[in-house]
């Protein structure tokens, strides 16, 4: 377990920008921007020497890297392009000619940068990260200057010898690694999860609370027009698979079925699946906590929104509590499928949803932990083998399957005394971690086994 208290922000681990993969598409991208800042600081003297850029790419994101369009988002992030401001359309239209090269600018140098250069290493690679890249500024064979980076789930990343060390325990208000350790900061201190999760924030972020809300709001509003958008968008998605849009079709079977019980659980599916088709699509989405997990919150706030009329204020409290589970998977387990497996992303969406709804029913502490111990529970050991590496199958409905397993689990939390439950929520996360590490890396987003070998002739 790491030791040092958690000081993940709200807004790293909901994060806006394209699909189809947080860790294979938004981390690439932050990277090689970042690499790209990096070139800019090196000696006119070493440029000058430069002939070319070339990157490699390592494990997960050399073995599905291509469905997923990590060679775009590469490309991309050289060229200057952030994911919360990256036109989507702008960004599918990338390397599609595999002919064409796209000018980096350094300084007074320019860098032809196309196909070519990125290469999708299949032999292993010492790292301690599945998803590696590495970035090389080249003279021929000779390597000028170099970074590593790992991209980690959820669209972190971290830089090889870079120190990670954020704020420190004294500089938060209320630092806690457990939800042992957050529940006894709430007792002692006399507070709700909202107001200390504030409290952390504000410390973090140096914004006021007014400025956090207003944020919390417009993530609110990317989620939910990702689920608009992917309500009225027809046709297939993009890759080899040619699969087609389902969320259209639910949506008009949940609106023709008002009357009946099945109504609310189509609506909900529905939801669920047109954030993710958007994702599939590229569109821009929010990591909730990944882009493959990315249709679970947006399906069920946007269900809270318009079915349960939650207000803005309870639906920010929801979010809080969500938060709280993911940065407790994230800095005990890890939310990334080639770390996790699937459990590792819908899995810890489904927890997030389920504390997400218990807590916006008034429930207390002890139920939002129920609720996401239960979320997490039963998808221990959940594969990620998405077949030719697309977010598609079986992610999407993978989405609305853990959305209403997190309505199932606020349910089972709720209807009982939540002191009686067995298992902590702590507990959980580290069977998960242990169940991530013994399992097999075949079905570790690497697309060489399970579902991803089921379906060829796609």
């Amino acid at each position: 377990m790491n030791n040092s208290p958690i000081t993940t922000s709200i807004f790293d681990l909901f994060k806006v920008g394209p699909g189809p993969s947080s860790s294979h598409t938004i981390g690439p991208m932050k990277a090689a921007f970042d690499f790209l800042e990096r070139l800019r600081q090196q000696p006119e003297a070493i440029l000058k020497t430069a002939d070319s850029i070339q990157v490699h790419l390592y494990g997960s994101l050399s073995a599905t890297g291509k469905g997923h369009g990590t060679d775009r988002a590469l490309v991309a992030g050289l060229l200057g392009w952030q994911p919360e401001s990256t036109d989507p359309t702008a960004l599918l239209a990338l390397l599609k000619d595999p002919n064409v090269t796209y000018p980096v600018r350094v300084g007074e140098r320019e860098f032809a940068v196309g196909v070519a250069d990125i290469h999708f290493e299949r032999k292993k690679y010492e790292s301690p990260y599945a998803n590696t890249v590495v970035f090389r500024l080249a003279d021929g064979e000779t390597t000028l200057f170099e970074e590593e980076y790992y991209s980690i789930g959820g669209g972190f990343i971290l830089r090889k010898g870079e120190d990670t060390a954020g704020k420190t325990a004294a500089e938060i208000p209320y630092p806690y690694q457990t939800m042992k350790e957050l529940k006894t900061r709430l007792y002692d201190h006399q507070l709700t999860l909202e107001q200390l999760m504030l409290a952390n924030e504000m410390a973090l972020t140096g914004w006021s609370a007014k400025e956090i809300n207003g944020r919390i709001d417009l993530l609110l509003d990317f989620m939910h027009k990702a689920v608009r958008r992917g309500l009225r968008h027809k046709g297939t998605l993009p890759g080899s698979i040619k699969l087609r849009r389902k969320a259209p079709v639910l949506y008009q079977q949940a609106r023709g079925l008002a009357q009946s019980s099945d109504s609310f659980l189509i609506f909900l599916n529905a939801y669920c699946l047109a954030a993710s088709e958007e994702n599939a699509a590229g569109g821009i989405v929010v990591t909730a906590p990944t882009s493959g997990a990315s249709g679970v919150i947006p399906g069920l706030t946007y269900l809270a929104r318009h079915h349960f009329h939650y207000d803005k204020t309870t639906l920010r409290k929801g979010m809080w509590a969500a938060a709280a589970v993911g940065f407790l998977v994230k800095h005990n387990a890890s939310i990334s499928g080639a770390e996790m497996g699937c459990m590792g992303e819908i899995g810890t969406a489904s927890a997030m949803g389920a504390a997400f709804l218990t807590y916006c029913a008034g429930q207390p502490i002890d139920a939002v932990e129920a609720a996401a111990e239960i979320g997490i529970e039963h998808h221990l050991g959940m594969t990620c083998d998405p077949i030719g590496g697309y977010v598609q199958i079986p992610c999407i409905e993978r989405n609305a399957m853990g959305a209403v397993k997190a309505y199932n689990a606020f349910l089972l939390a709720t209807a009982g005394t939540p002191a009686n439950q067995k298992i902590s929520l702590d507990a959980v996360i580290k069977v998960m971690k242990a169940t991530g590490r013994d399992m097999s890396t075949k079905y570790k987003e690497t697309s060489e086994a399970g579902l991803a070998l089921s379906a060829t002739e796609c």
